[in-house]
């Protein structure tokens, strides 16, 4: 009994010096605890926005509809019981953003958000013309803008889910290398133009059919432009529907006789954090289903998956295809499984994003 009372007080220690660390340096090997273990006091968000010890929480809310996100969201907040530490909006084109209901969704006193921010650069162009200087003017306001208006750190990513839109053709503007050359060039002028705050997100589909393509490998635009891996990805609570499954499933969807993306991204890019950038349960439209063994199951796979860093919710009502429910609420039943997944201290990480 003696020693291993001895075991759990250097254990106890060890983790309690691993969390100053990592407070201090701000580096995902500095981890207090797994990402899904439940969260102590004092977790943070270090230099990369990757916190110390536990899980960011975040969501995009009011999806496919003309209600303005940032009311969406602090309705979410209010439906599922817990403020999210991220907020995700997205813009394409010459859209000015950070936009002023943005900026005070990070500065919110009492209730800070980091925004995570989707920017379709190559929008009524291509991503071979961005990658050859043919939207600087573009990057260069969205530089010019962040500086004068906006010093907080926020996630940016540049095209989400680049697999749907890729046009394997040579002279498209659209093949899978135009996507990984249009990505190195907007970051590294945006990191010449002296924007220092972005911290940047790859943000797949990870969906079998893309991820067995030859030129799926091609997306990838470097380490020295990514700052974390991110997955958008969703799975049904219809048994016999479309991605039927719980959260394991919608990680480690694969190719044929290929690695799944869990497994990939965390071997190919071991020291990039994870971000389920978006994610959801959902049944069609009309068909309401039991959703909650999908979130019962988030909690169980955050402890056994240590790279990942961040899970971003996506809820609406309707998708763009009008035919899928991601609510949260589409049932009484799911609404609290829901809020009991939101309650976890799991999710308890302090923001430090000034």
């Amino acid at each position: 009994m003696r020693s291993s009372t001895i075991r759990r007080t250097v254990l106890s220690l060890t983790t309690v010096l691993a969390a100053a660390l990592g407070a201090v340096t701000g580096t995902a090997g500095a981890q207090a605890a797994p990402s899904g273990a439940p969260a102590p006091s004092g977790c943070v968000t270090g230099k990369l926005l990757v916190p110390s010890c536990g899980v960011l929480w975040g969501a995009a809310a009011g999806g496919f509809t003309s209600a303005p996100r940032d009311g969406a969201l602090k309705d979410w907040e209010k439906l599922s019981g817990r403020t999210a530490s991220i907020f995700h909006a997205y813009h394409k084109g010459d859209e000015p953003f950070p936009t002023k209901s943005e900026m005070a969704m990070a500065r919110d006193a009492a209730k800070p958000r980091v925004l995570l921010l989707n920017w379709k650069i190559a929008y009524g162009s291509t991503w071979a013309k961005v990658a050859k200087g043919e939207q600087d003017a573009r990057i260069d306001r969205f530089a010019a803008r962040i500086q004068s208006t906006f010093p907080e750190k926020f996630f940016l990513v540049l095209n989400h889910e680049p697999e749907n839109d890729v046009i394997a053709k040579p002279g498209s503007g659209w093949e899978a290398k135009d996507f990984a050359a249009m990505y190195r060039h907007t970051i590294l002028r945006l990191r010449a133009k002296g924007v220092t705050n972005a911290i940047n997100v790859m943000a797949y589909m990870g969906n079998e059919k893309w991820m067995a393509q030859s030129w799926w490998k091609d997306l990838y635009p470097g380490d020295d432009v990514v700052d974390w891996m991110g997955l958008d990805s969703y799975v049904s609570a219809e048994k016999g529907y479309y991605h039927y499954g719980t959260f394991a499933d919608l990680l480690d969807r694969k190719a044929p006789n290929g690695p799944t993306f869990y497994d990939w991204a965390t071997s190919k890019h071991a020291g990039k954090p994870l971000m389920i950038a978006e994610w959801g349960v959902y049944h069609r439209v009309g068909r309401a289903t039991d959703k909650t063994a999908g979130f019962n199951s988030v909690l169980p796979e955050l402890r056994k998956r240590p790279n990942i860093k961040a899970i971003v919710y996506f809820d609406t009502k309707s998708d763009d295809e009008g035919d899928r429910d991601i609510s949260i609420d589409s049932t009484k039943a799911n609404l609290a499984a829901f809020r009991t997944l939101a309650a976890d201290k799991t999710f308890d990480v302090k923001l430090s994003i000034g």
